[in-house]
């Protein structure tokens, strides 16, 4: 334990290559998991020395992370990533104490379990993180009427030092926290001081009159992470210098991205103003309201808050005394959102990374899934990767899809020519028809079943020009040379019918294969150009038995 763990401190300390706390934590974890199961293994009550690692542990290690998750958690893999990487820096350090079964395993980080391929966390829907948005709202208005409240009593009061405890009142009491920092718990060794404190509204109360406290820190940050989109880290680490380059409306958020392989200082424009719901409003209002926390705390980061006691901490530091699980709980229940969350199907918690992928899934349906104008912040593959292929927006992709092919089909094909009983055109199709092809379209001379034929023998399906069409009766459909009249709607209708009575004798790829583009160019190419009465007239006289008599002997047998 002693190696490994001099092996995780160069990692987090001396190499800083742990910029967030978090990751530590996990490694430290992982690394307790570890050396406990060796332990349980082995027979050693006074500790194990190095050359007595073998390349079993790794294994029977990776084993049992295996059997307690799913095959596609990438938990297993990370682990023993943990595991492997420390490992190796004990190995550096002391190359001659590993054996070399043991440096041979240490070449590669598992054998059982993979990196997994999880989908990636999925966003909240709009009405859930509108409404976490105004709750927010509220809360951040809330705290500014109230230390702007305290304010005015420090101004109305003066000092009570020297009037003894019954001269304290609360406009003195604010005196005191505002000139010479918050009440503390040492207040209980003073005679009468806490019958006092108590009397006027307790420690607390008192305290968040010029301090924010950790429940008003979530509001702040959760509020700036849905309208800005910050990471999570990013948004609780930004220092009090964090706004720079303020112009025509405008300002920059610096903030530091821990999880950045290249530059890991970045900078994001947003709106500025002198209301909460800009950006650059919100981060001065904090500016403003953490002001004396700051000084208290002596840290130049944004967000500092009060405890019970009465210390003023940096509340994201190196020293974190906080557990923010409760508050996040605290603001859910306070403004009755677990329901949302639990008819959504939600777990009842609330999470800051997928309100900042819910942020940028509305910026991608924005953008119109234009990855250029999406990607902020990372690189456009990681946009596609991580926020954009997502369960949110698998209904937008199908409809992309299906208005792709659409559009393919409609650049493939133009649309059917349709003529009125006078020759007029009913169709929006770019074909041009000369004179003399609309009258004898209209005679019924060029008449081959479902259409009329512009030119029997110019066929674009043949295979040398000149000869006959070689295409199936319903080719029609799908031809440039066919005009449709009212003429031809009987023997369509009654091929629509044989169509529908088909679909339920196949099976649908097979269906699909031989009259789907046949049943679209009907339902939607040609019928639409039609009325109603037009379309009753043409299915009465298409339900006559001599107008069956009319179709081709496949779909006449297909009725029959």
């Amino acid at each position: 334990m002693r190696h490994l763990a001099r092996a995780l401190a160069g990692l987090a300390g001396v190499e800083n290559r742990h910029k967030y706390v978090g990751t530590t934590d996990g490694y430290a974890q992982t690394l307790t998991e570890f050396v406990t199961h060796v332990a349980q293994r082995t027979d050693t009550p006074d500790g194990m020395d190095l050359e007595k690692l073998r390349p079993e542990f790794l294994d029977s290690f990776e084993t049992s992370l295996a059997a307690r998750y799913k095959e596609s958690c990438t938990t297993p893999y990370v682990r023993m990533q943990q595991v492997v990487k420390l490992l190796r820096a004990v190995r550096d350090d002391h190359p001659d104490r590993l054996s070399t079964a043991m440096q041979a395993r240490l070449g590669f980080t598992a054998v059982r379990v993979g990196r997994g391929r999880g989908r990636p966390l999925n966003a909240y829907s709009d009405a859930l993180f509108d409404a976490v948005q105004a709750a927010a709202l509220a809360d951040v208005r809330a705290v500014r009427d109230r230390m702007l409240a305290g304010e005015r009593l420090a101004a109305a009061g003066r000092d009570p030092v020297g009037g003894g405890w019954h001269g304290w009142s609360r406009e003195n009491a604010a005196w005191h926290i505002a000139r010479r920092g918050p009440l503390t718990g040492a207040l209980r060794a003073e005679r009468g001081a806490m019958d006092k404190v108590t009397e006027l509204g307790g420690i607390g109360r008192l305290n968040s009159n010029f301090f924010l406290t950790a429940h008003d820190v979530l509001a702040f940050v959760v509020l700036l992470m849905c309208q800005t989109g910050l990471e999570p880290e990013a948004a609780c680490g930004l220092s009090a210098d964090c706004l720079i380059n303020p112009a025509r409306g405008y300002v920059s958020i610096a903030y530091v991205k821990n999880r950045s392989h290249g530059q890991s200082r970045k900078t994001l424009r947003v709106t500025d103003g002198g209301a909460v719901h800009q950006p650059g409003g919100l981060v001065r209002l904090a500016l403003r309201l953490t002001a004396h926390g700051r000084r208290v705390a002596g840290t130049d980061l944004l967000w500092t808050h009060v405890l019970r006691g009465g210390q003023v901490i940096a509340t994201f530091g190196r020293h974190r005394a906080t557990s923010f699980t409760p508050v996040k709980q605290a603001f859910l229940e306070r403004h009755q959102l677990a329901p949302l969350l639990e008819a959504a199907g939600e777990e009842t918690s609330l999470s800051l990374r997928r309100l900042r992928k819910t942020y940028k899934s509305r910026r991608y349906r924005q953008s119109g899934g234009v990855l250029e104008d999406f990607a902020e912040g990372h690189s456009p593959r990681v946009a596609a990767k991580h926020y954009a292929d997502i369960d949110a927006h698998r209904p937008l992709h199908e409809e992309a899809v299906e208005k792709g092919l659409h559009e393919a089909l409609q650049a493939a094909l133009e649309a059917p020519v349709v003529l009125d009983e006078q020759g007029g055109r009913l169709d929006a199709s770019a074909a041009e028809l000369p004179p003399e092809e609309v009258a004898v379209a209209l005679s019924g001379e060029s008449d081959v079943w479902l259409a009329s034929c512009r030119d029997f023998h110019a066929s674009p399906f043949a295979r040398r020009p000149g000869a006959g069409c070689p295409v199936a009766v319903w080719g029609c459909l799908e031809c440039p040379n066919a005009v449709f009249t009212t003429r031809h709607l009987p023997a369509i209708l009654s091929f629509a019918g044989f169509l529908t009575a088909q679909r339920e004798e196949m099976t649908m790829p097979e269906w699909n294969a031989r009259y789907a583009l046949a049943w679209e160019r009907i339902t939607t190419g040609i019928l639409p150009q039609f009325s109603g009465e037009q379309q009753a007239t043409a299915r009465l006289i298409a339900e006559s038995h001599e107008t069956a008599l009319r179709l081709p002997g496949q779909i006449l047998q297909g009725l029959t």
